[in-house]
């Protein structure tokens, strides 16, 4: 038609007649109809049929989104009786908006307060936060620290992909390597280490083994010390995609339901690692020290080793203690880490030793484990240190900007002051409490609390981006290539990695405290023993406590004069982890009478 129709003539072409029923018809007809005709006065334009095609996608579009949400409410019902529910992609629209509400209380969801008004419920975010544990969204202990943060969780299905093909790849030139003579098998710039007996030390459940040990006897009687680190950097080119995966995440997170790893499990704790028995790729720091424990001699090779033992902290504990003859090897690292350890103290180090607490959740479960200091761990400490102390002085020596690690020199109080105040945790509280905050830059500065006049970090490069780029450096620098990174973009990649490790920092030390706090809410009915470290606003009667078999430190409030080193015990009277609240109370005892 393409004009304007009136009734009667659109009668005449439905019907041909224009008698007054069929017109009555026909009007009913055009008021129900929102497709083909829009009324203008007295008459009826026709639609184009671009515009029909139009109406007829938005209508499609409208009822298939009153099929979702009627969908929605009836699998939110069947979750909500318990029953197991396959949700929609439309519902996860849905139910982000409800996680929005829940991560950011001060920010409202319309459609989460509308939700949670259609289900009856009160329309805050902890009632979206409980909303998606009873719908199987969230788990009762979902971490809110992590979800806030930008930390990515998952690995892209394209990161993994590439990382899958490097696993592969690896391991044809490995099964190679094994088929071909021993000496042709290794890569020609690289020093073969092979005969030297290697320890790993790491905790039991460390999958991902970035460091290896060895002791070396010269013709001279002198002891040469090889600290191995793992060279993923073999795996990777600057800038590529697991490179720049890595930079983006530039931390292994360690949580106390598991780890969020900076590279693909597969890749980290598979050709990245040094795995015992097989011939691996490493970094190798050669470091020989004088009578006093500073650095005489050294030399950094990329190595092929093949890694001897896997021994946990509590292995070389007992072998040190038991004085194991077949291995001897491992006294005389601890006597060298003695030794290196007096010096750096004759240099100024500060060392602060405080109980840790290191907490494991398994099937809802919550294990606390005070990690005390122990000859196994100040050994492999101070071997790293080491590691880093000679890494910083090649790279100073060749001008190779690097992520430099400095402390300023902290104001301790006076020895008089330190003496009033008790040995152990109250005294090293009060140290901790003077030092700064170490720093980062591209040329090299004094670290205070290591007693170094110059330091990198260089022996996680699996778990910690700045490490991982020092390699690509010194690598770069050792086989005589220009080196990947300039001094400003070493810098630029320093502004990104000390923001994004300050977040991983944070988001560990507020998921460890929730659960310590819910260790403790599940274990109320106890009693603690705990000492008071120091006061926080004694002017408050707050002060910090330590509980000594948790290694958890809190905030208490008094009702009585306390000093710093005062033993005490403890109730837990209220304890709210996701609210990050809790009470504790002095369990006093009565005196005894006395016997007439």
């Amino acid at each position: 038609m393409g004009e304007n129709a009136t009734l009667p003539a659109i009668a005449s072409l439905l019907f041909s007649d224009t008698s007054a029923e069929l017109c009555y018809a026909t009007y009913y007809l055009l008021s129900e109809d929102k497709i083909y005709f829009k009324k203008k006065a007295e008459t009826y334009e026709p639609r184009s049929a671009s515009q029909v095609a139009e109406i007829k996608h938005q209508l499609a579009v409208q009822e298939q989104k009153q099929k979702e949400q009627q969908g929605f409410w009836e699998r939110i019902g069947r979750a909500l009786a318990g029953e197991s529910v396959q949700w929609e992609d439309s519902d996860r629209q849905r139910l982000e908006q409800i996680e929005r509400y829940a991560l950011n209380p001060d920010n409202p969801v319309k459609l989460a307060q509308d939700t949670l008004a259609a289900l009856g419920r009160p329309q805050t975010a902890s009632a979206s936060f409980d909303l998606l544990v009873d719908l199987g969204w969230w788990s009762l202990h979902e971490n809110l620290f992590l979800r806030r943060s930008q930390i990515p969780v998952q690995f892209s299905p394209k990161v993994v992909e590439v990382a899958q093909k490097v696993v592969e790849s690896s391991s044809v030139d490995e099964e190679r390597s094994r088929s071909a003579q021993p000496q042709a098998s290794l890569q020609e710039s690289r020093l073969d280490l092979t005969h030297l007996k290697v320890y790993t030390i790491d905790d039991e459940s460390t999958q991902e083994i970035d460091d290896g040990l060895s002791v070396e006897t010269l013709a001279d009687g002198r002891y040469r010390l090889w600290v191995h680190i793992a060279d993923p950097t073999r795996l990777l080119s600057p800038g590529d995609e697991l490179d720049l995966e890595a930079r983006r995440r530039t931390t292994t997170l360690y949580l106390p339901t598991g780890m969020i790893p900076m590279f693909p499990h597969q890749l980290a704790a598979g050709p990245m690692s040094l795995v015992q028995g097989q011939i691996c790729y490493a970094l190798s720091f050669g470091v020989i020290l004088d009578e006093a424990g500073a650095v005489s001699e050294y030399t950094i090779h990329p190595t092929a080793i093949k890694p001897t033992y896997r021994l946990t902290y509590e292995d070389v504990d007992e072998m040190l203690e038991l004085g194991v003859e077949a291995e001897p090897e491992i006294e005389t690292i601890y006597q060298l880490a003695k030794l290196r350890h007096q010096w750096r103290q004759s240099q100024g180090s500060i060392s602060i030793h405080m109980p840790e607490a290191s907490i494991k959740v398994r099937d809802d479960e919550i294990v606390i484990q005070v990690l005390e200091d122990s000859h196994a761990r100040e050994l492999v400490a101070e071997m790293m240190i080491l590691a880093g102390e000679v890494g910083a002085r090649y790279a100073q020596t060749h001008q190779i900007p690097l992520p430099f690690r400095s402390q300023p020199q902290p104001e301790l109080p006076s020895e008089e002051e330190l003496l009033q105040i008790p040995p152990g945790p109250p005294r090293a509280c009060a140290v901790r409490r003077c030092m700064p905050r170490s720093e980062m830059g591209i040329t090299p500065s004094r670290h205070s609390g290591l007693g170094l006049e110059m330091y990198i970090q260089v022996t996680s490069p699996i778990r910690r981006y700045s490490d991982l780029l020092a390699h690509f450096q010194i690598k770069a620098h050792l086989r005589g290539d220009e080196l990947p990174f300039s001094p400003h973009k070493v810098q630029e990649i320093m502004q990104s990695v000390t923001a994004a490790a300050y977040e991983a920092t944070l988001v560990e030390r507020q998921t460890n405290r929730y659960w310590g706090l819910e260790y403790l809410r599940r274990h109320s009915d106890r009693t603690w023993q705990a000492m008071v470290l120091r006061w926080l606003r004694e002017d408050e009667d707050l002060a910090l406590v330590l509980i000594e078999d948790l290694g958890l430190e809190l905030a208490m409030r008094f009702h009585r004069a306390v000093v710093p080193g005062e033993e005490i015990t403890i109730r837990v009277s209220h304890s709210d982890p996701r609210q990050d609240v809790i009470h504790l109370r002095e369990m006093v005892t009565e005196p005894s009478p006395v016997a007439s």
